[in-house]
């Protein structure tokens, strides 16, 4: 079927008000480019001529600044899911002028067929190749798109010159039955491979094809700091010790990590650790660390649903694809993050938290129980489901003026069911098998920091009995002071 070659612009004016757009991607990784910068200007156009125009954005995971960011700006997003780190559109949700819902990643795509968000209009898709009869080779993340490929009405390609076609073969593509029909899920390793290499789509759905030629944009990672550098040793410690007392098997697990320095921190940390057997990752992101230890033999394979790599990591690994190919295997979100999966290959998660209480719940999401700063993502997916689920955050931030451990997390994304192992850069917190004021003082002792352990205790003297002693009118009382204050140090019990 020969397709039609068009503009990104001439793409934008093909997407009407009102309209629900699927794209590929997770995070920046696999996320269009050309398209949604020519929607956002397509909004500016306008909104200036008094118009309405908002589009309902569905993707993976978080975009990037050309999409999420380019959109915010012009404001031409009505509704946002399921996750996103742009501080543009944090702003817009924030403010009330984007209505975002923040998803488990690994449940997004089926209540997206469920029909539970309506219909999904057009789907644009990231490509490194497309043959005539809608084969398509993805690019460096997968996320929903088979999902939305399926379900769209119509279907835009941005054919990415700068992805090379030798990635064919890194992706796992396969879009899950629903019930009463799905069958159980047969990866039983990392490496099991039971979808198709390309993405297949309905030629015919295919309006336009817009050629473009970007890497993913995603900026250099800054070195791990003296505070995540002690986060990331503390995890491997208890990694370590829990391996050496048998409570990892001898062959150990696979490993999930998330973004960011405490990750990186972490994942360095692994490289240099002799005792820690050669291990393979189950998780949804991989970024530059994982290709050093895949160098140093010491992560043997990772299963993922996207490659974000800054763009001189990314530039490299194209150059030589050939060391790497078969050892990455990119999946979709529902795949990448599946309960089920996660279970049974019995995966250690390791996640970050903004802030937790001193009974184990975790707050990953809302500033000061109010303001979202980037969502859920998929610590629920993994954390509930995990081997051992370990969450971790800087003891203080702020030079002092906030401790993250706090008496009540002013919102929960995870309860304390779903944590087992808590971390700072003060110590480890052990919470499994223990009652709540058993895990208030292990949490206190090993995790606060030294400046607020006085404070806590004098919280945790306040509570009123039960089984879980919180004090109903003192439970926000470091939240309150850093509000009235500027500073949790003031809190008075």
């Amino acid at each position: 079927m020969a397709f039609n070659y068009i503009t990104a612009e001439e793409a934008a004016a093909m997407i009407p008000n009102g309209a629900t757009v699927g794209m590929s991607g997770f995070t920046a990784p696999g996320t269009p480019k050309a398209i949604p910068t020519a929607i956002a200007h397509k909004a500016e156009a306008e909104h200036a001529e008094g118009r309405p125009y908002k589009i309902n954005l569905f993707t993976g995971a978080s975009s990037s600044d050309r999409a999420d960011g380019m959109l915010s700006r012009a404001n031409a997003i009505n509704m946002r899911a399921p996750y996103q780190n742009v501080p543009d559109l944090r702003k817009r949700i924030n403010s009330h002028d984007c209505h975002y819902f923040d998803r488990h990643l690994s449940e997004m795509a089926q209540e997206v067929r469920y029909g539970f968000y309506g219909p999904i209009d057009f789907a644009i898709i990231e490509a490194a190749h497309i043959t005539p009869d809608g084969e398509i080779i993805l690019g460096t993340g997968v996320g929903n798109v088979p999902t939305y490929a399926h379900l769209a009405k119509h279907i835009f390609i941005e054919l990415n010159e700068a992805l090379p076609k030798e990635l064919e073969g890194m992706h796992d593509v396969i879009m899950l039955q629903d019930p009463p029909h799905r069958p159980a899920i047969n990866i039983n390793s990392p490496k099991d491979r039971i979808g198709s290499p390309v993405l297949k789509v309905d030629p015919n759905k295919i309006v336009g094809i817009v050629k473009t030629n970007y890497l993913d944009g995603v900026h250099e990672f800054t070195a791990p700091d003296e505070v995540s550098k002690k986060i990331g040793s503390n995890v491997v410690r208890f990694l370590l010790n829990e391996y050496k007392k048998g409570g990892i098997p001898k062959e150990f697990l696979p490993l999930q990590s998330g973004v960011g320095n405490v990750a990186n921190a972490v994942l360095y940390d692994l490289a240099e650790s002799p005792e820690i057997p050669p291990f393979m990752m189950y998780t949804e992101v991989i970024q530059d660390a994982v290709l050093e230890l895949m160098r140093k033999g010491k992560c043997t394979f990772a299963s993922t649903c996207s490659m974000t790599f800054a763009d001189s990591t990314e530039e490299k690994l194209f150059a030589d694809l050939s060391e790497f190919r078969d050892k990455i295997l990119m999946r979709p979100a529902e795949l990448s993050n599946n309960p089920e999966v996660i279970r049974r290959l019995g995966v250690i998660a390791m996640n970050t938290a903004l802030e937790a209480d001193i009974f184990g719940n975790v707050n990953s999401t809302h500033v000061l129980g109010t303001k979202m700063m980037n969502g859920i993502g998929g610590s629920g997916d993994f954390a509930r489901n995990a081997y051992i689920s370990i969450f971790s955050c800087p003891s203080i931030t702020k030079g002092g003026a906030i401790s993250n451990i706090v008496p009540m997390a002013a919102h929960v994304d995870h309860s304390e069911h779903s944590v087992d192992i808590l971390v700072t850069d003060q110590g480890i917190a052990d919470l499994r098998a223990k009652d709540p004021v058993q895990r208030a003082h292990e949490i206190i002792e090993n995790c606060a920091h030294p400046m607020y352990k006085e404070l806590l205790y004098d919280y945790l003297k306040q509570g009123k009995g039960g089984q879980t002693p919180v004090s109903l009118d003192k439970s926000f009382a470091f939240h309150n002071a850093f509000n009235e204050t500027g500073d949790m140090r003031n809190a008075k019990f």
